[in-house]
């Protein structure tokens, strides 16, 4: 019995609240193998031989009635692939523009819960001949890091198709109430028991809350995020902009300021803030927003990566800075030290409970903790290929939660720094502004390290 873990359940919960919480990735396709349009029956042919690896694309999520316990996997009795691999026109002349209008008008049709919560869409038409690959899926199945994992079966490391067709194995038959019922009650008596050795092991206990409490206190000293024009409740529709960075020189850059390839990141990010709120005019003199940053705690081997394992930061971004640089500089002070901080998964063993979930969700949309969110996902190093197509470029796609109505999120592939970026269609219609502040904030720091981005790099 697979049952959602309580970081998974928490990904489920804003679903009800109009906040879908799919997560994805946007490729691009070489056009010297798809001519723009690329075959569906050989797509198909890819994921039908790939999906034995990947129980949980063969899976339908259900929720049980009161009482049963929690949600819960259990095997499709079959996976329709031409339901869940299709194909969509981008509308000329096939840039940028149209091929992220493509994205959103497939995103906002949501996912059928009676089905394998992933959907892939090849998105024919773009300049050159080229072709869009949306792969879209439920947060509950995987975060960031999963996720690529999980995707990685689909693509091979060259043009040859790679022979890893395996037996599709029979599905397991449905669970019945009674046996619900039997793995909830016993659920509920691990949960006492482990109560029981916290009890029973207090010095262990009273050492592990010393080492957390640290990241604690971090959430609770921070106060209430600075009021602004970027915190209020989302609606259904969504814009996305993307900024093309380039990976090798995003790490000299890092190296020449003692900082990372996040805090770069994030000092990109104080720079799209900054032009954005002085293009509303709001001011920005003093001003120090906050980023929620997710913490991966992954420790399994990439092949049994999947479900949700994340802790959380949160990182001050002093947009009242005009220099590029001592901005990076601030960053880079606060990541270090606070990357020095125990993290849970989930916020804690309170977030475990159900109504706290709920009760955090209804709050969400006056939430004050937080401004935007970014999340940075290590990518495939070397160039990938989908049934003999070279990907040229792969962008992931975050969602957007409560009253926070822009996101951005980064990956790296095969030297690129791939940076898509999404903003509530209502009260952030203005991404593109963002993106070139991000962008010119991304030239200030590269000519500071010796080099300048030049218009291909973005």
């Amino acid at each position: 019995m697979e049952r959602l873990s309580p970081l998974d359940l928490g990904m489920l919960w804003p679903d009800d609240f109009g906040w879908p919480e799919d997560i994805g990735v946007l490729a691009v396709l070489d056009g010297n193998r798809t001519a723009g349009r690329f075959p569906l029956d050989l797509a198909r042919e890819v994921v039908g031989k790939r999906l034995p690896l990947v129980r949980r694309m063969r899976q339908v999520l259900r929720v049980p009635r009161f009482g049963l316990g929690p949600p819960y996997w259990t095997d499709a009795s079959t996976v329709d692939l031409e339901y869940h691999v299709r194909a969509a026109e981008v509308p000329a002349p096939g840039d940028d523009e149209q091929l992220l209008g493509a994205v959103e008008r497939i995103r906002s049709r949501g996912l059928d819960r009676s089905r394998p919560l992933w959907e892939m869409w090849f998105l024919t038409g773009l300049a050159g001949g080229r072709t869009g690959l949306f792969v879209r899926l439920h947060h509950t199945i995987a975060d960031g890091i999963a996720a690529v994992a999980l995707l990685g079966a689909f693509f091979d490391p060259g043009p040859e198709v790679r022979a890893l067709a395996a037996p599709w194995p029979e599905p397991e038959p449905e669970p019945t109430a009674p046996r619900l019922l039997a793995d909830n009650t016993r659920r509920r008596w691990q949960e006492v028991r482990r109560g029981v050795s916290v009890l029973a092991h207090l010095p262990e206990t009273a050492s592990a809350l010393r080492r957390a409490w640290p990241a604690v206190r971090e959430l609770l000293a921070e106060g209430r995020a600075p009021r602004s024009s970027l915190n209020t409740p989302i609606g259904p529709g969504r814009r996305f902009a993307l900024v093309r960075g380039d990976l090798p020189l995003a790490k000299r850059i890092a190296a020449a300021h003692g900082a990372k390839v996040n805090d770069v990141l994030m000092a990109a990010m104080s720079g799209g803030l900054r032009e954005l709120l002085r293009a509303r005019g709001e001011p920005v003199d003093a001003l120090v927003l906050r980023a929620y940053v997710p913490v991966s705690l992954h420790q399994e081997p990439p092949d049994r990566l999947r479900g949700n394992f994340d802790g959380m930061m949160l990182v001050p971004l002093p947009l009242g800075v005009a220099d590029p640089v001592r901005r990076l500089a601030m960053i880079a002070a606060e990541t270090t030290e606070r990357k020095k901080h125990q993290r849970s998964a989930g916020g804690g063993a309170l977030f475990r409970v159900s109504a706290v979930q709920r009760a955090v969700m209804r709050r969400m949309r006056r939430q004050r903790w937080a401004n935007v969110y970014a999340a940075n996902v290590p990518g495939p190093p070397e160039p990938l290929h989908f049934a003999g197509a070279c990907v040229l470029e792969m962008f992931p796609i975050v969602p957007l939660i409560g009253n926070v109505t822009l996101g951005l999120g980064a990956l790296s592939y095969a030297g690129q720094l791939a940076i898509a970026v999404v903003g509530d269609a209502d009260a952030c219609p203005d991404v593109e502004v963002f993106a070139r502040g991000a962008g010119h904030a991304l030239d200030a720091l590269a000519a500071s390290g010796g080099r300048d981005f030049g218009p291909a790099d973005r």
